[in-house]
């Protein structure tokens, strides 16, 4: 039986952007609760509310909602019973930007998942049940939501205006995160935890930048930085031919999950096919692409059909394009002649119903929409009812962010530094292979770009999986990439050793 201890301690209520509807700035909520992860049972603390983010004047500027889960019957020896000195902390992150940290927390890591069937698809009713594979057992996990997703929210008095510049942007996001985190870790007495932080999509972004700025400017080492389905602003909408020429991998993945390829790449398995596509993007279609209107017919033929070989779409098609498939024309374009349907953008084994079959890219995202079915009832129930947080403020899956300022990235180069200057951290990097927004090959790729040396390849980790976007969304990889998890905390275990080359 749940048993609930509910602690608020309210320092007070300001309204946000003058709003009736007020929230408290510093508030916390506990529950104690159970699970069982892996024929273990796991008794553990839900800590949700607000912390908030104060300006270098001390002045209070957000505050910030999370939910903190820390393992308590640790059973480390009879003198210290619950030492955290040696127990892992991930702080965890979801994307968009202006995306609340929802989709990770109840599908991923927490120990509540949603109630879908074993490939990602919405159930009613609505709601969530105990996650056997969560990696509560092995590490705590603090689920932090950014300016203006969840409940979080900048603070802004009475006649006057938001300083957008203050969160929204590459760097600015990360400064204030870096310095509400050290606040985070000094409140709940972490500072001598092996510590990971975790980033999904936008969140790759955000905590390579993290990575840089929690060990240069808030003192914090880490032992590990996860990206899972990474987004790379370096490469991702730049228009070049690289950018392009990446893309194809994922293509043949999509158009053999949708049995689009030719017989001699569809009988055979996907992870047997995909060396190939990628060996020809790196090798041949690269250094096609970049001679643009230059190359000549007879090689922009000979690429046509292989790219059409590898893709499933039409020659004559490639060759409209001048060889550069939009990723939103392939997904109106694969299944157009078959059977009409549209494919996801986050995860293309979701199919979608268009107005017309004529167009250039399909009418919504199928699987987003799929997803917002399960999610959004899921947390608001989740939050209320479970963790005992109530508020009428909206809770933001997707939050007013813009314009984000992504000027001055340097994010990857961060993450370069911070490795090179801290012996013990290492990468783990996770993708869907059907992923069509941040595709599994742009990951890799930026893996292998961010130490141009090599020196450190060997604390960098690729893992992939049958599945999209957000991969944990299938029964089967929701297991698989949680057990690479716990094998990557494991493995990034110092075991005593000095941080030294």
């Amino acid at each position: 039986m749940k048993k609930y201890l509910i602690f608020t301690l309210l320092i007070s209520f300001i309204g946000i952007k003058a709003q009736d509807i007020r929230i408290p700035l510093d508030t916390t909520v506990i529950t104690n609760n159970e699970v069982v992860i892996n024929g273990k049972k796991i008794i553990y603390q839900a800590t949700t509310g607000m912390q908030p983010v104060w300006d270098d004047h001390g002045n209070i500027i957000a505050s910030l909602y999370y939910t903190y889960y820390k393992r308590t019957n640790l059973n480390n020896n009879l003198k210290k019973p619950n030492d955290y000195s040696k127990r892992p902390i991930i702080m965890s992150f979801n994307g968009g930007p202006g995306s609340a940290s929802v989709w990770m927390h109840i599908a991923y890591t927490g120990p509540k998942v949603l109630r879908i069937d074993d490939e990602g698809y919405p159930i009613q009713p609505y709601g969530v049940k105990d996650n056997p594979n969560s990696i509560l057992d092995v590490a705590d996990i603090v689920y932090v939501n950014p300016v203006n997703t969840g409940y979080s929210r900048p603070i802004v008095k009475k006649g006057e205006k938001l300083d957008k510049s203050l969160f929204f942007g590459i760097n600015a996001d990360v400064k204030y995160l870096a310095g509400w985190l050290n606040s985070f870790i000094s409140r709940n007495n972490r500072w001598r935890s092996p510590k990971y932080i975790i980033g999904e999509s936008y969140g790759g972004t955000r905590v390579m930048g993290l990575a840089a700025e929690l060990q240069n400017k808030q003192w914090m080492y880490l032992n590990g930085v996860i990206m899972v389905s990474p987004a790379d602003y370096k490469v991702l909408r730049t228009g070049s031919a690289l950018s392009s020429s990446l893309n194809l991998p994922y293509f043949t993945a999509a158009a053999w999950y949708h049995k689009m390829l030719p017989d001699e790449l569809q009988n055979k398995d996907l992870l047997e096919i995909l060396p190939l596509s990628e060996e020809y993007a790196i090798n041949k279609l690269i250094p096609a692409m970049a001679k643009g209107g230059f190359i000549s017919d007879t090689e922009r033929n000979k690429v046509a059909e292989r790219m059409s070989y590898f893709s499933g779409i039409k020659k004559n098609v490639l060759l409209q394009h001048n060889l550069d498939i939009p990723k939103d024309y392939f997904w109106k374009e694969l299944l157009r002649d078959k059977n009409g349907f549209t494919i996801g953008r986050l995860d293309s084994r979701y199919k979608g119903l268009d107005k017309r079959l004529a167009g250039d890219s399909p009418d919504y995202n199928s699987e987003i929409t799929s997803w917002l079915h399960s999610f959004t009832p899921a947390i608001n129930y989740y939050i209320r009812e479970h963790l005992k947080f109530k508020t009428d403020v909206t809770y933001n899956v997707f939050g007013p962010v813009g314009p984000w300022d992504n000027r001055n990235d340097n994010v990857r180069e961060g993450l370069r530094r911070a490795m090179a200057q801290n012996p013990y951290l290492k990468v783990l990097v996770q993708s869907g292979y059907y992923d069509g927004a941040t595709t599994y090959f742009n990951a890799k790729y930026t893996m292998w770009q961010t130490d141009p040396s090599g020196r450190m390849r060997n604390r960098f980790f690729f893992k992939g999986y049958r599945s999209g976007h957000m991969m944990y969304l299938r029964s089967e990889d929701l297991k698989k990439s949680n057990d690479d998890l716990r094998d990557f905390i494991k493995n990034s275990s110092t075991n005593g050793k000095p941080a030294k080359y």
